[in-house]
């Protein structure tokens, strides 16, 4: 048995082997099933795989048939599953050995097991139908032992795998505990980032909470800076979130080797197309999105990316999914992702800065922001204005003459402090409504985990009717409210939160 990579899971793929010495003339192996280029190129790497563990092809014909037989095959995972298949139709191994097990490797001509992207996505197909045993190359089998009931085996060559499962050399049961701890995302430092307080409490907030952020300011202000550095104050991936981040990513190419350890970080340029972001084409491939899935998705320059792309991340944003249908497959990919985006206020940039005037006409204006429809900014909660920040920020003074040091930053905003709180905010937030972040939250569960006093309902009605806020509007406000109240410790949303989550909506 072996399997295929579809999507964001795996499918499993059976193999079976036929030899007939009724030929004697000459070796002939014939693979069906639908099997793509790279899987009928494995004939030759099979036949020299098993000569150079001394499994020599005698004289005949072997038939190698790969079922469902009606879905296209790829990948090189299968080299291994074929391989063995075909030393238990020559009959150097009982198929009986093979029958209850999950094979997955590419091979080399020597023998060797090269490792495989999918492992994780295999074993959990593998699981639904009642397989426990995995062998596959270290790296791949270390993905694979992360499932709970897959017991799951290194196997560093073809002849290790035979000996294996004939009984003559056993392997030993990989354990998950061996991928190591999850980490932060080891992205640059936030504290390289000068000035910019109230975009840096922005962020921190929107760790905090799991809200889209846009930063809005003129070239140079440092929003791509800022916008880079959100993935370092997220929380390291707990161990489910290592396990949906490791299935996603390495069915789809961007194989961590071995369990993820930190959040994924995708900065997509603004020529991407509407396929290559929340994906599609003939083979129905993931996008963006979902390799950003369970971290960050920066879109900079957001203006200058195509209408039809941004208005597809709207029900992506909403349900943390995209479902793809064409006309031979529908799958369905994770995309919980969170957004941030920066823009510049207007065509040339400078609107709103404090020294250089703004060339560009009201309708310029107009016509630039037009580009993003109310409905996708209405699904982004933080909205920061960004200034550039002051000469003596970014050139501090020295503190003594002839000295190399120079004196701190004046920002009161450190990583390692924004790290602390946000920790904080999420435990606060996850003992009280479980692993649901506040941006979130639904209706049922906001009314539930964030009740107003009269004095903040007041204040929230005047706020809505000022702004002229849609529901999805007010029930943001009331989310990031509610993640305030967590960074300040407080159990209740009082007034306060309220009225800085109306300050950091700007003008939205």
């Amino acid at each position: 048995m072996g399997a295929c990579l579809t999507g964001a899971g795996a499918e499993l793929v059976g193999v079976e082997a036929r030899f007939d010495t009724r030929e004697r003339e000459r070796i002939e192996v014939v693979l069906t099933g639908l099997p793509d280029s790279v899987l009928k190129e494995s004939r030759s790497r099979l036949e020299c795989a098993l000569a150079a563990c001394g499994l020599h092809l005698p004289q005949g014909r072997l038939w190698l048939n790969l079922v469902p037989a009606s879905r296209r095959k790829s990948g090189e995972s299968l080299d291994l599953p074929l391989a063995v298949a075909a030393a238990a139709a020559i009959g150097h191994l009982p198929a009986s050995a093979v029958r209850k097990v999950l094979f997955l490797g590419e091979l080399g001509i020597d023998g060797t097991l090269h490792a495989v992207p999918g492992g994780l996505a295999a074993a959990l197909a593998a699981k639904e139908l009642g397989i426990e045993d995995l062998v596959a190359p270290p790296a791949t089998a270390m993905e694979a032992a992360a499932v709970h009931g897959i017991t799951a085996y290194g196997a560093r060559s073809l002849a290790a795998a035979i000996a294996h499962v004939t009984g003559v050399r056993c392997l030993k049961p990989l354990s998950a505990t061996e991928a190591g701890p999850a980490v932060r995302a080891s992205g640059p430092s936030l504290d390289e980032v000068r000035g910019l307080d109230d975009a840096k409490w922005a962020l921190a907030v929107a760790a905090a909470g799991g809200h889209g952020v846009l930063f809005v300011g003129p070239p140079g202000a440092g929003k791509s800076l800022l916008a880079r550095r959100l993935v370092n104050l997220l929380p390291p991936p707990d161990m489910h979130e290592r396990l949906e981040l490791t299935r996603v990513l390495s069915a789809n190419g961007r194989w961590p080797g071995g369990l993820a350890k930190e959040r994924p970080f995708r900065a997509p340029h603004h020529s991407t197309s509407c396929a290559g972001l929340v994906g599609g084409g003939p083979q129905a491939l993931a996008g963006e999105v979902t390799l950003a899935h369970g971290g960050v998705l920066f879109l900079d320059e957001l203006p200058e990316f195509r209408r039809d792309a941004l208005e597809a991340l709207r029900q992506p944003l909403e349900s943390g999914v995209v479902q793809l249908s064409r006309a031979r497959t529908r799958v369905e990919l994770p995309a919980r992702f969170q957004l941030i985006a920066a823009m510049n206020p207007c065509p040339c940039g400078w609107r709103g800065h404090r020294k250089v005037p703004c060339l560009c006409s009201p309708h310029a204006v107009a016509r630039y922001r037009s580009k993003i429809s109310g409905p996708l900014l209405d699904r982004i909660d933080v909205c920061v204005e960004v200034q550039p920040p002051e000469f003596d920020e970014l050139v501090p003074q020295e503190r003594t003459q002839g000295t190399n040091e120079c004196a701190p930053s004046s920002t009161t905003h450190t990583e390692l402090q924004l790290c602390a709180r946000v920790d904080v905010a999420r435990l606060q937030a996850q003992s009280r409504q479980g692993h649901t972040p506040n941006a979130r939250l639904s209706p049922g569960e906001l009314e539930l985990t964030t009740p107003l006093c009269e004095r903040s309902r007041d204040l929230l009605r005047r706020a809505a009717k000022a702004r002229a806020l849609s529901a999805r509007g007010i029930q943001s406000l009331r989310r990031v409210a509610r993640t305030l109240a967590d960074l300040a410790g407080r159990e209740r949303v009082e007034p306060q939160d309220l009225a800085a989550a109306l300050a950091l909506r700007g003008s939205l």
